[in-house]
């Protein structure tokens, strides 16, 4: 009777694995049949926030008159940017950055002898952020003006930035998604199959370069600056099950 019962055992225990193997070798099956594929959304937009930034020095043996140099430069310099229609709550000066210059002095030998004093050097930035892209754009074209009152301005490139970038990422999203979708559509209809239920979404790298250009795209994500009108895409991949 003992011999019997583990053979009845064994038995079931052979039908039962057999079973969960048979169960499991078919939803491996139902597991691979999916379509995976990678929509894009893509925009183009022309920047609607620009900064530029340029800074200016004065040097001068004593740290007063180096000072007043400099305050006599930014006086200028923000009367120039007010006459050109830049209101004055946009115009934001640094702190003052002093720097002690010296001149090195070499004997006939090459070897240094000492450091010679040459002054005191003054530097401040001056920084605009504004919505007027394009005056502001002309304006930093323009500054060479200065020279002519005296003031050396040595000014930055501008750069260029959109405020809806937000609101405008989710559109690609959605344009990215609807893509993906009509492709999965698509294969499957050419494969005879119907379109199943979404398992998975992944999103793809954010990317924002200038419009008609040959800059590369980046794994981290590009975010271009320097270019006013400027090109967004992002990817989206979909795994689709198929029935």
């Amino acid at each position: 009777m003992k011999t019997n019962a583990n053979a009845i055992i064994i038995g079931l225990a052979v039908v039962f694995s057999a079973l969960l193997f048979s169960n499991a070798f078919k939803n491996r099956n139902q597991n691979n049949d999916t379509i995976s594929v990678t929509g894009l959304g893509k925009k183009d937009f022309v920047s609607d926030l620009i900064v530029w930034s340029s800074s200016f020095s004065k040097k001068n043996m004593v740290l007063k008159d180096a000072y007043a140099a400099l305050d006599n430069d930014r006086a200028i310099i923000k009367d120039y940017l007010t006459a050109k229609g830049i209101p004055s709550n946009e115009i934001v000066f640094s702190a003052v950055s002093i720097n002690k210059d010296f001149e090195t002095i070499y004997d006939e030998n090459g070897n240094q002898r000492q450091q010679l004093f040459t002054g005191f050097n003054l530097t401040q930035n001056v920084h605009i952020e504004s919505k007027e892209v394009d005056k502001i754009e002309g304006i930093s074209r323009e500054v060479t003006e200065l020279i002519n009152s005296g003031v050396e301005l040595y000014s930055n490139p501008p750069q260029y930035y959109y405020t809806k970038l937000a609101e405008l990422k989710l559109q690609m999203i959605a344009e990215a998604t609807k893509d993906a979708k009509a492709r999965a559509e698509k294969i499957a209809e050419n494969a005879g199959a119907d379109l199943g239920n979404l398992k998975k979404s992944e999103m793809g790298v954010f990317q924002i370069i200038a419009q008609n250009s040959s800059e590369d795209y980046s794994w981290g994500g590009s975010f271009n600056t320097a270019s006013k009108k400027k090109e967004a895409n992002i990817t989206m991949k979909l795994v689709y099950q198929v029935d």
